[in-house]
Formats: structure tokens, sequence, C-alpha cells
């Protein structure tokens, strides 16, 4: 069965606790949690503070995604503020196994996040060195985007790549995931979806997270 991670970025920051709560009493696996500069993205989010706070609600695995630039200079306080597993973005990062080697010997897994427009092949020289790979199903910036269906072939290509080398990598799906294209998304070869609004605008968010956990 995939992991589901919902994005807290959808959440009712009035009600946090509240929304963190509700997750950990459901099927949801991680908490996913959106870092967005103003600079990277159109979008400003929230920084180590507030997932210093989300890491005291949960035990659950925090999966933070640094849609950042110079995220090399951030990674100690992210480890600091409780996330075990970091994602920086290949087109943010100049010397990007600089960053991935920050991120191990820091003690935390290394992600890279590759937007729609950028080909997986550009990933091949550190396919052995990353534990994941975050695939951008909508531009990134803002939820609520409809799922980009390229996304399909790339996850298809990606997971060739990840197989052909022999590596361990899990691959992230981000942006759009619904309980419609979620079964499509995973028979492609994902095992990981984020979902944003597909859970926290859901009548009923459990059993929502409960469908994609089974859309497998």
């Amino acid at each position: 069965m995939p992991i589901i991670a919902p994005s807290l970025l959808s959440a009712n920051f009035l009600q946090l606790e509240a929304d963190c709560t509700m997750l950990n009493n459901s099927e949801a696996d991680w908490f996913h949690l959106d870092v967005m500069d103003g600079r990277f993205v159109p979008n400003i989010s929230f920084g180590p503070m507030i997932i210093e706070f989300i890491r005291k609600a949960t035990n659950k695995v925090c999966d933070v995604h640094l849609m950042i630039e110079e995220p090399e200079k951030y990674a100690a306080a992210f480890k600091k503020a409780g996330a075990d597993i970091l994602t920086v973005h290949i087109e943010a990062c100049t010397h990007l196994h600089r960053n991935i080697q920050q991120i191990k010997s820091l003690g935390m897994k290394a992600g890279v996040a590759v937007n729609p427009h950028t080909p997986v092949a550009l990933l091949e020289n550190v396919l052995a060195d990353i534990d994941l790979v975050c695939l951008m199903s909508v531009n990134p910036g803002f939820g609520g985007q409809s799922f980009i269906p390229k996304t399909i072939d790339k996850i298809k290509t990606l997971r060739g790549l990840i197989e052909a080398g022999g590596h361990n990598i899990q691959i992230e799906i981000d942006g759009g995931v619904t309980l419609d294209n979620a079964p499509a998304i995973i028979a492609a070869g994902a095992d990981v979806l984020v979902a944003g609004n597909t859970v926290f605008g859901s009548a009923d968010p459990v059993a929502t997270i409960r469908a994609l956990k089974t859309a497998g």
C-alpha cells in the first residue's frame, strides 16, 4: 500500500493541533511540510518554528519539502526542528551532491524534488546517494492545482532508472493527487502520495486518507 503524506499546507492553522491529532489518529503515514520562501516559488508558507511545534504534536515521520533558494543555509535548523526527511529542489541547488551530503551528515534522509519541466534523467548521477525523489505534479508554490498528466510518464521513467541501478529510493508525488487519479499514480510506480486539499477539504479526512491508502 502507498505511504500517505497529507500536506499541512492545506490544514486549518487556527486549529493546527486538532488537525495534527486527526492525522495521528488516521492511517496517514507521514506529515508533509511545505516550506516556501517567496523567492524560489511565488508564495511564503512557514519555517522551522512551526515545524518544531508540529514535531511536538506527532511521532509520525516529518517529511520536510524545501521550496527555497540556498537550502544549505537552513538544513541544520530543520534538523533541529525535527525533520526526518529533508527534500531540496534540483533547480535550487548549484551543488546538489554537496547539499545531499550535508543532509545525510545531519542524520536525515535526503530527498530531491523535480519540477514538472525538469527531466528525471538529470538525477542519474545522484540516485545512489538519495532516499526519495519528489516529482512535482503541479508547478510548486500553491495548493489546489490540477495534476499534470505527463507526470505518469515521468513516474514510469524514474521507476525504470531506479530499478536499473538497483537503488532503494521512494518516489513521492506532490500536487493534485485525488481519489480519482491515485490508482493510476500508484500503478505507474509511485510509493508516496502527498495530498493536501483532497484530505483537508474532505468532509471526512480520516475516511479519505483510508481510501487513498487502499487506492492501489
